[in-house]
């Protein structure tokens, strides 16, 4: 399961806010993006054509999971070498054999997978809720997470990341893979709570001297 918010930025300014970085590449494989738009969608174009060669062979065959990152991972590493990174960090997910797959690949083209990955400022306020939920259903903890409840740790997840992040949306799109293939969300917001900071000094109309 992934999740990412629908906000493209123009520097500061919150241009675009109907993006989706959730992209299905084959039948049980998804994309998540975040990092520069245009290169994104370049790597997409890429990633259909690789998709279409692969349909038109007909051998029976269709690219699993770690076989589409390390195509993807070979691109980024190519690119960082020839000096010309696609300015991205990506995130793989998954179904392959039955198990659920999870890889990272960013513009250095460094690579590695974990039950639990973020990308940019949810590296540091998302991933900590992330671990900690699978942490207490013990080793295999991402094997047993039922998917409501996944749902929900993502949830909380992106409202988090609204709250602290200044240059954030409140609207964004979970994707879920399962042997059905890949599920999208329709952009939804997380409930969020404001009344707390009419309190804080400094905040809004507050008439409190310091």
């Amino acid at each position: 399961m992934l999740a990412a918010d629908n906000l493209a930025s123009y520097g500061s300014l919150a241009r675009f806010k109907d993006i989706k970085r959730l992209h299905p590449v084959g039948p049980t494989t998804i994309l998540g993006a975040s990092g520069d738009m245009a290169d994104y969608q370049q790597v997409q174009r890429m990633l259909e054509n690789l998709m279409t060669s692969e349909t038109i062979l007909d051998d029976g065959h269709s690219l699993s999971s770690s076989q589409i990152y390390e195509y993807l991972s070979n691109v980024m590493y190519s690119k960082r070498s020839k000096h010309d990174p696609y300015w991205n960090a990506f995130l793989v997910g998954g179904l392959e054999n039955g198990e659920p797959f999870l890889s990272y690949v960013d513009l250095l083209g460094t690579t590695y997978s974990a039950p639990s990955l973020a990308t940019g400022y949810g590296n540091h306020l998302a991933q900590p809720l992330l671990r900690r939920a699978l942490e207490k259903l013990g080793p295999d903890g991402h094997k047993s997470l039922e998917e409501d409840d996944a749902r929900k740790v993502i949830q909380d997840a992106m409202k988090v990341l609204f709250y602290r992040d200044a240059r954030s949306l409140n609207k964004f799109q979970i994707a879920t893979v399962t042997v059905r293939g890949v599920e999208i969300s329709e952009p939804m917001s997380a409930p969020t709570e404001w009344a707390f900071a009419e309190g804080l000094r400094g905040y809004g109309n507050s008439d409190e001297k310091i």
